[in-house]
């Protein structure tokens, strides 16, 4: 007698209704799926992923509250084995890397859902790692170049809020020259020709916030 195996159990987080009901959809048209929960933020995420212990967990990257790599550095942290696909707008957003780091098993760029969701959940619960072409060539151009330091940050913060390096140096009590070598540095890392370019690198992949 031939047993119908179980199907692969799913949690949806995002802080988007219409988001969580489209994937919810797309996941229940499938035989082999179910949704057995969702969550609106990170807080959430890490009460229902507890109660629910689902097969795979698809959350945003960027919610308010409690962010998706927090939620699931705690989720990990708690349970190793699960399994979390992070969903991103952006596939330079600096946030990937934190993931990555955190035990993402997967990613998907919201851009692509459609093409992409059934087969990167299936993937995952085989056990795959399943980032995007597009992500995977981010993360090779930005594992290289090491994160910026607490410093680093402090002074690429203040430069994007209009302050000189004198300024900088006044408010942070180091000297204008020591100011100019953290600045360098940040150059260097984020690959930008002078400060306004950094600054707006930093914006976009994430790094800060304004």
């Amino acid at each position: 007698m031939s047993t119908t195996p179980r199907p692969i159990t799913v949690m949806v987080v995002d802080d988007h209704p219409l988001m969580r009901a489209g994937l919810t959809e797309a996941i229940s048209s499938q035989a082999d799926m179910r949704v057995v929960g969702e969550a609106s933020d990170g807080n959430e995420a890490v009460e229902r992923y507890a109660a629910l212990r689902p097969d795979v967990t698809i959350m945003d990257i960027a919610m308010p509250q409690l962010c998706g790599v927090k939620a699931l550095e705690q989720i990990r942290g708690e349970h190793g084995g699960a399994r979390v696909v992070m969903l991103t707008t952006y596939k330079g957003d600096a946030q990937i890397l934190r993931a990555v780091k955190a035990g993402a098993q997967g990613f998907l760029l919201k851009s692509t859902l459609r093409k992409d969701l059934l087969d990167t959940v299936r993937g995952v619960h085989l056990g795959q790692r399943c980032i995007p072409p597009e992500i995977a060539m981010e993360l090779a151009q930005h594992m290289g170049q090491g994160p910026l330091s607490a410093r680093e940050m402090e002074v690429l913060m203040y430069a994007a809020s209009g302050n000189s390096n004198r300024r900088i140096a006044e408010r942070m009590t180091i000297s204008e020259e020591t100011v100019k070598a953290h600045m360098k540095n940040v150059l260097a890392k984020l690959a930008a020709n002078d400060r306004t370019h950094a600054v707006t690198i930093a914006l976009k992949r994430g790094i800060i916030t304004i």
